[in-house]
């Protein structure tokens, strides 16, 4: 008997030591093929995508925020219906209609209306300096903010470190630094 609990506890340590090892890659990769498919279609770097996800969520598709924004890439229900609209598709338009936490907790739909989001922002601040760091902001805190962080200096020519440190919320300024680390982390990665 006491060699058979020994050897049961040898074989739970194994397998939770291997979960250690194995399921954080899993659990932050299970959605790549989602976020490379609707990146392409949406002509976002998926790295920045995945990356915004891991700041949003950690990859927990059933996340509901503070402010009723849904799902990985945690998109609001506005902007979700906006999405649906735009689509030309009645049944997206009628799902988002009837129950859109449902609708976004999905993540194919999640991640279609957050990238089509994220490259509706992104136009606004296309070619600048601080593309990436105005788009995150503006994801995050909205295109108001980002206008409000800028309205006395040349935005097109605004370096990216001077606009973060214009960032009037610190938990957008920290939401911004945490994603452009991290993406440029991957980046970093796929290049070696």
């Amino acid at each position: 008997m006491f060699r058979y609990i020994i050897s049961m506890l040898i074989i739970a340590v194994a397998v939770a030591g291997s979960a250690v090892v194995f399921f954080p890659s899993y659990w932050e990769h299970r959605y790549d093929e989602l976020i490379a498919r609707h990146s392409r279609v949406y002509r976002l770097d998926e790295k920045l995508v995945w990356s915004l996800i891991y700041e949003e969520t950690w990859f927990r598709s059933w996340l509901i925020g503070a402010d009723a924004e849904v799902g990985l890439m945690q998109v609001t229900p506005l902007v979700a219906r906006e999405w649906a609209k735009e689509t030309g598709f009645k049944e997206f338009e009628k799902q988002a209609a009837e129950n859109v936490n449902e609708f976004l907790a999905d993540p194919e739909r999640n991640i279609q209306a957050g990238c089509w989001y994220l490259e509706k922002l992104r136009e606004k601040y296309r070619a600048r300096p601080a593309e990436t760091a105005m788009t995150l902001a503006a994801y995050n805190a909205g295109p108001s903010r980002v206008e409000e962080w800028t309205k006395d200096v040349d935005a097109a020519t605004l370096p990216e470190a001077d606009f973060i440190e214009r960032i009037g919320i610190s938990s957008t300024k920290s939401y911004v630094t945490s994603i452009l680390n991290r993406y440029r982390s991957e980046q970093t990665k796929t290049s070696r």
